[in-house]
């Protein structure tokens, strides 16, 4: 790892990891809820089954790696939501796809939110549910290639993200050490080297 990549992660996830929660009993907006339903099956049995929703929909999501030309490199953001060891999550950009949107269409647009970056092509990658015991979100990684720097980034309330580029080794380096742990960003990583010749 480079060390001015090194101190940079370091200074970002000293920045913005979380110190201190409690429990905010006062909030009436909740993000999360659950519907409980029976389950019948074919050979007759019955089983109770409970669904989380985010937001009143499944929560299906995006996951796209930003990859840099120039550099070679690929971008990754830090942010403090989450519920990580370390505080932060270190991870690369994501969002939930909206109402009307398709996959390819959430993708550009969280890229461009969260880092102010649009890609000249988006390869799909994979598609996965992330935890089909409890949710019905589907997944889907992307690969974006030739990203540039176009725009400021257009963060919502409460949202606080940096980001940083790096080589992919620097990426699977993170990984190594526990920094980058979520199963999104983990598999989206792994898919990157079946498409290694997008890279050069």
């Amino acid at each position: 790892m480079r060390n001015e990549k090194a101190k940079l992660i370091e200074e970002y996830i000293n920045e913005l990891k979380t110190i201190k929660y409690e429990i905010n009993n006062n909030s009436k907006k909740r993000f999360l809820s659950s519907v409980s339903y029976l389950y019948t099956l074919n050979n007759g049995s019955i089983i109770p089954r409970e669904k989380v929703l985010k937001n009143n929909s499944d929560g299906s999501a995006i996951i796209i790696a930003p990859y840099i030309k120039e550099t070679k490199e690929f971008l990754v953001v830090i942010e403090p939501r989450v519920f990580t060891s370390l505080g932060v999550g270190v991870s690369f950009p994501a969002g939930y796809i909206e109402e009307g949107e398709t996959p390819i269409e959430a993708a550009k647009r969280e890229l461009k939110e969260e880092t102010g970056y649009e890609a000249k092509k988006i390869i799909h990658l994979d598609s996965f549910y992330q935890d089909e015991g409890i949710s019905a979100a589907y997944n889907h990684s992307f690969l974006a290639l030739d990203s540039e720097k176009k725009s400021e980034q257009k963060l919502d309330e409460n949202e606080i993200i940096r980001y940083i580029t790096l080589t992919y080794e620097e990426l699977l380096e993170l990984e190594k050490q526990g920094i980058i742990s979520g199963a999104n960003t983990k598999l989206t990583l792994a898919r990157i080297k079946d498409y290694k010749e997008y890279l050069k």
